[in-house]
């Protein structure tokens, strides 16, 4: 059974108006990347899995979706405005770019939340504006997040601010303070992840949250070091951006992770996810693990049996619209496997207890600059929030 979301057209109030005209951003082209994804844990089952299904209702025939959403769990990296009939969404991420999309598509079902969050008697009761700013951007981030979750069966994971990637206690106040948000409008903390770039400050924070039952979510991966620090520290779930470490090797060299991964004739994205699969099975680790940026078929293929993969919907849509022949044996195989992670060799190195010193001098140069370049990113959306939220404040009758 499909799970579909209805968008209701409203009547655009001043607010509505103020926020549209600060954003130039047309419905047809605004992108979001990676806003929906994984399905929830909450029961602590992991045999459970809410698949992502085709709207079909010729049920004798198998698509290839079908196929592959036997391995893994496939999700859709598309807006948080299109595409839910295709390709209903079981879980959601909130962000600065989500939120930036929303200021810009006033007429959306989350327009009130963000408007409620600008109207805060808490926040816009703080003389000092950076104070004031920042209590916006949580209320806003919270507002949509509660709101996601009534929309969800699975968990929504809250984007910390990247402004605060190397500041451990920084990172952990945010958390808190989130969550201390989330509580307030009844959302269970079963129901969250709280999003955290892979700074070494961002994986103690992680490590520390987790110990008291916060999840998390680490993302900007880009090593082995990172992925193997980030399950030590026990998070619930492991991102990596397997296209964007190819696009690095090809413009790019000298790093010596990428490097192995070539000479053994592997992609190094696809590599790292499976080397990264292997040790959290290997050695018991509670983490799953997310493959995104997943650019195509043979990608997907070949990342078949990990938890996640974040596909784009022109893959999705080829999925969905081929149909899987009984005699394609060599197009469904599981490629990722308990079992076949038992069996691979890790060196002594690589088996090590992870702290700052040894996991800055094992990162290479892409896992380093691919790292500030998310961190800048995310810094600079998240400032554009911000900025966009001074203009428009104080909204009508405050």
């Amino acid at each position: 059974m499909s799970f579909t979301l209805q968008f209701t057209p409203s009547v655009s109030t001043p607010l509505s108006s103020s926020l549209s005209s600060s954003i130039h951003t047309s419905k047809s082209t605004f992108s979001l990347h990676s806003t929906l994804f994984f399905n929830s844990q909450i029961y602590h089952n992991p045999l459970h899995h809410v698949q992502i299904r085709a709207s079909s209702t010729d049920t004798a025939s198998t698509t290839e979706l079908d196929a592959v959403s036997a391995f893994s769990q496939i999700v859709p990296d598309t807006v948080i405005f299109d595409d839910f009939q295709k390709f209903p969404p079981t879980a959601a991420t909130v962000s600065s770019s989500l939120l930036l999309g929303i200021c810009g598509l006033p007429d959306t079902i989350f327009r009130n939340a963000v408007e409620m969050a600008l109207a805060d008697s808490e926040c816009y009761g703080l003389e000092n504006s950076d104070a004031r700013l920042s209590c916006f951007f949580n209320k806003a981030l919270v507002n949509v997040g509660g709101d996601m979750t009534k929309l969800v069966p699975g968990r929504v994971s809250t984007e910390v601010d990247a402004r605060l990637a190397y500041d451990t206690h920084g990172i952990i106040r945010k958390v808190h303070d989130l969550l201390r948000l989330y509580n307030d409008i009844n959302v269970p903390p079963q129901r969250l992840l709280f999003k955290i770039p892979s700074t070494w400050q961002g994986i103690e924070a992680a490590s520390l949250l987790e110990s008291e039952g916060i999840q998390t979510h680490l993302t900007f991966v880009y090593s082995f070091a990172q992925a193997a620090a980030a399950a030590q520290a026990g998070a619930s779930v492991i991102q990596i951006f397997v296209g964007r470490i190819r696009d690095w090797a090809r413009n790019h060299s000298d790093d010596p992770e990428i490097e192995s991964a070539q000479l053994r004739g592997e992609d190094p994205g696809l590599a790292l996810v499976t080397k990264a699969y292997n040790y959290i099975h290997k050695y018991g680790h509670k983490s799953k693990l997310m493959a995104a940026a997943v650019r195509n078929k043979q990608d997907l293929f070949s990342l078949l049996g990990v938890d996640y993969i974040i596909a784009p919907l022109k893959v999705l849509q080829s999925l969905k619209e081929s149909v899987a022949s009984p005699d394609e044996k060599y197009s469904f195989v599981r490629r990722l496997s308990p079992q076949s992670a038992a069996k691979y060799v890790f060196s002594d190195e690589e088996l090590v207890k992870w702290n700052q010193t040894s996991l800055t001098e094992a990162m290479g140069p892409a896992s380093v600059q691919l790292l500030a370049s998310g961190l800048d990113g995310y810094a600079d959306q998240a400032n554009r929030v911000e900025e966009l939220f001074g203009k428009i404040w104080p909204p009508p009758n405050v």
